[in-house]
């Protein structure tokens, strides 16, 4: 579409056209009600009628099995930090974590505030290049649960596998890479993710909980922080974000047509390989995640010499592309390649880093 850029930001990242279009077309008057859904009451019958479409959509999508609940919630992913804590710990007053980046690290020290805390894993000691392995884990068998971020956003590594951690159920951060990639569902107590990468506009963050696990609340959790309540109220205690429940049924709707998740991960994956290929035989730039822990969502690269990744960045914007510069934490370029950014973008952009490379 004219006018349009590749934009490879982390977050909020692209959306797909289609359903934008669709959004835009509705905007004014959504299906004869007279008045857009940024305008509707979340008690009405026509809202109800979008929320529970896009829970069954997403459910299906995601292949949810029975005794575990979907909920639309606020607060974003890093809302998520406290209340998994504030809802799970009070079995044992202690819980794992692996921190292998950036949010996990914010997730870690948030629990912290209230129980014991252990550090099952870290990747610090190479900068968050690598993913430990299951046999690096150290698990304590009375945690009450285990946590992990799936993606880290800013280092670009991914989880290639699910930790075994026995009993103990497993809490997920999935912001970056949910529905790019078939879970099951079944190996976890909890998965959340914050919408604005793979779903919906920022402002929804949905939650997969295992029922059983709600209830065990500390006795001080703020109300709208506590699991049981959002479940008793099917995320409708107060307002949810409605607009973004409703552009997320519109995404479900396009995720569809590229064949569900089992469909995406193949073109991610393809996406994501292509460009590897393209930094890997280039003599100017380097990925330094270790190979078998890169990300297929986050692209991180550089060339070694900030004014040249400076020039690089200054360059792409003229040919096309946005938001290409790495994170402060780390410097260097990011490519953020979720699902909505199409397979031609990426082709683009590793035609730019082949005639970036000879020219420099």
């Amino acid at each position: 579409m004219a006018g349009r850029v590749y934009n490879f930001s982390a977050g909020p990242s692209m959306l797909p056209l289609s359903a934008l279009e669709r959004a835009g077309a509705e905007i004014t008057n959504f299906q004869g009600s007279g008045m857009s859904v940024m305008e509707m009451s979340h008690r009405s019958k026509v809202f109800q009628q979008i929320f529970d479409d896009t829970q069954a959509k997403f459910r299906r999508l995601m292949n949810v099995p029975e005794g575990y609940k979907v909920l639309f919630l606020q607060t974003g992913a890093s809302g998520q930090f406290s209340m998994v804590p504030l809802n799970l710990i009070g079995k044992t007053g202690k819980a794992d974590y692996a921190v292998t980046g950036n949010f996990s690290n914010i997730a870690y020290k948030e629990a912290k505030k209230y129980g014991e805390i252990h550090l099952a894993a870290s990747s610090e000691d190479k900068n968050h290049t690598y993913i430990p392995a299951q046999d690096q884990l150290k698990l304590d068998p009375e945690a009450s649960y285990f946590y992990y971020c799936a993606n880290n956003t800013i280092y670009g590594t991914e989880w290639s596998y699910v930790p075994d951690t026995g009993d103990v159920p497993i809490v997920c951060d999935m912001s970056s890479d949910i529905l790019s990639r078939q879970v099951d569902v079944s190996k976890y107590g909890i998965i959340f993710a914050g919408a604005q990468k793979n779903m919906a506009p920022a402002g929804l963050t949905v939650v997969i909980i295992k029922e059983n696990l709600a209830g065990h609340e500390l006795p001080f959790t703020p109300l709208m922080m506590n699991y049981k309540t959002m479940i008793d109220k099917d995320s409708m205690y107060n307002t949810p974000p409605c607009w973004c429940i409703y552009m997320l049924g519109l995404v479900l709707d396009w995720l569809d047509e590229q064949g569900g998740v089992p469909g995406m991960e193949k073109i991610k994956h393809a996406k994501a390989q292509m460009l590897y290929d393209v930094i890997d035989a280039s003599r100017l730039f380097t990925c330094a995640v270790e190979k078998g822990s890169r990300s297929d969502m986050n692209v991180t690269f550089r060339t070694g010499d900030e004014e040249l990744d400076a020039k690089f960045v200054k360059e792409s914007v003229a040919a096309g592309f946005t938001n290409l510069k790495g994170h402060r934490a780390v410097g260097g370029m990011r490519a953020s390649i979720y699902n909505a950014m199409p397979t031609e973008g990426v082709e683009k952009l590793c035609d730019f880093i082949r005639k970036f490379d000879k020219e420099n």
